[in-house]
């Protein structure tokens, strides 16, 4: 960068400070959620709350052990829907993408619109048809049905699809010459060489699975034992003798994994998300 372009003392100081002001604005409801867990009840129900109260750890430790809505079967059953929707979004998108790309079939364009319409679905539209569709099966009162329409998703399609696209053909035509199959090709040379792609679908997935809230409140509405950590959060508020300190902690521990996937998989996720928009 030339001197004549480079920013000045004045401007970089006014930039950082921008910055400070900017995330704590947008990280203090977090920050008092948190801290909301350390406190005892009787400081946060003062107008306005003590935030220089007593802190104390025991909010977060009767969360965990309170037995009105049990937070870690929910905790289990919020990890098992998380990693059962990545590994399924992974495996079904890799395949598909592939398929989409590496595959001269003649409906590979109109299978790919039909992809790109499920995305323009919304949500409310289907959960009933899917709880139907579960309760039918006789799995409703199982883990499964958590995860079962979620098994698949035309969002992960598309992403790696155009990261696929990027990849140099000649290296599949060297591949096919070699003698190199599909599926070696695809598990050797093309996911290797997509991993940020990859990385950010896993994240996301996952991100979409644990934060979900409707689907398993209509799922556990007829068994508490598949309430995940987002509903049980919802039925300690609903509790007449719900705690605020007891809640917060709740949901600083539902908040907990988000914030940590977000933080130290921010670069795999720009990475992964911008991988095919520049040539």
């Amino acid at each position: 960068m030339s001197r004549l372009n480079r920013p000045g003392p004045a401007t970089s100081a006014f930039t950082y400070i921008w910055l400070v002001v900017a995330a704590v604005v947008l990280l203090f409801p977090v920050l008092l959620t948190a801290l909301g867990g350390f406190l005892p009840s009787i400081d946060l129900l003062r107008q306005p709350p003590n935030l220089l109260g007593h802190y104390t750890v025991a909010s977060y430790v009767g969360a965990l052990q309170q037995t009105v809505v049990p937070l870690l079967p929910a905790f289990g059953n919020s990890l098992f829907v998380g990693l059962v929707i990545m590994i399924a979004h992974l495996v079904t998108s890799c395949l598909a993408a592939y398929a989409l790309v590496f595959l001269r079939t003649p409906l590979r364009t109109p299978l790919f619109w039909l992809f790109l319409a499920t995305i323009m679905v919304p949500y409310e539209a289907i959960v009933v048809p899917n709880a139907l569709f579960v309760r039918s099966l006789g799995i409703g009162d199982s883990r499964f049905a958590l995860v079962l329409p979620f098994l698949a998703n035309g969002f992960g399609v598309f992403l790696l699809r155009q990261a696929f696209r990027q990849f140099p053909s000649e290296l599949r035509d060297a591949a096919t010459i070699d003698g190199c199959g599909h599926f070696r090709f695809l598990f050797t040379i093309l996911l290797p060489g997509c991993r940020p792609a990859i990385a950010a679908l896993a994240v996301w997935s996952f991100l979409q699975g644990w934060n979900m809230y409707f689907w398993p409140l209509i799922i556990s509405s007829t068994n508490n034992s598949l309430n995940t950590l987002q509903t049980a959060v919802f039925a300690l508020r609903s509790n007449d003798s719900a705690d605020p300190g007891l809640l917060l902690a709740g949901i600083t521990i539902t908040l907990l994994p988000t914030l940590l996937l977000v933080l130290f998989g921010q670069r795999w996720l720009v990475r992964g998300f911008t991988a095919g928009a520049v040539k």
